[in-house]
């Protein structure tokens, strides 16, 4: 069970942070202009963020499992519809996003200045509330289960910055904007699977 959880959460990280906007552009830039780290430690502020986000959610479902429990499927179909939403969402074509502004000049600032440009996006922390109710925990409860997605989601994030400026590192060329479009989509359509999945769990629960 926690080995699905955390599966679960690694792939939620990949799905949420592989959407290039201002801030993956930014770390694209940090890369080119400065090398590996540079890149990572922008990556690693907003994996940062996501993973506090995810706490967030959890810590909530955990310390009211009871009452959420006895609202598990109107959560569970309720998380299901936001998370297709976003996917569609990341399914439609949309310009290249310009590079996020920061003043950073060493790891640790650049560290910090898109860990805060990734936490003042409210719009991120309904989306772990939503993958919290589509993966049940209302439910099954636990801030140990809580935990091990959290850490998925921390690791998956932080994994595909790392491969992003690996890759940057390696081509020392910009992406074209059709590798933007299309992690775009690929990250749509798996946020799109998670929610039909729940959604068609709670359809089969009830027949």
């Amino acid at each position: 069970m926690s080995a699905l959880l955390f599966a679960k959460g690694l792939l939620l990280g990949l799905a949420i942070a592989a959407p290039l906007g201002p801030i993956g552009v930014l770390c694209i830039n940090r890369t080119l202009e400065r090398g590996f780290w540079a890149g990572v430690a922008g990556g690693l502020g907003t994996a940062l963020a996501d993973a506090s986000y995810a706490l967030l959610a959890a810590a909530g479902f955990a310390a009211f499992a009871t009452l959420l429990a006895t609202v598990s499927t109107p959560l569970s179909l309720a998380g299901g519809a936001f998370m297709i939403w976003l996917g569609w969402r990341g399914l439609q074509p949309s310009p290249v996003a310009a590079a996020a502004k920061v003043g950073a000049r060493d790891l640790i600032q650049t560290t910090a200045a898109t860990f805060l440009l990734t936490i003042a996006n409210p719009l991120t922390i309904l989306s772990f509330a939503a993958f919290f109710a589509v993966l049940g925990l209302a439910k099954a409860g636990g801030l140990a289960n809580a935990t091990v997605v959290v850490a998925g989601v921390f690791l998956g994030s932080l994994a595909w910055w790392m491969l992003l400026s690996g890759g940057i590192t390696l081509a020392r060329t910009r992406l074209p904007d059709s590798f933007v479009t299309w992690v775009s989509r690929l990250s749509g359509l798996v946020l799109i699977a998670f929610g039909a999945v729940a959604i068609g769990s709670v359809v089969v629960n009830l027949i």
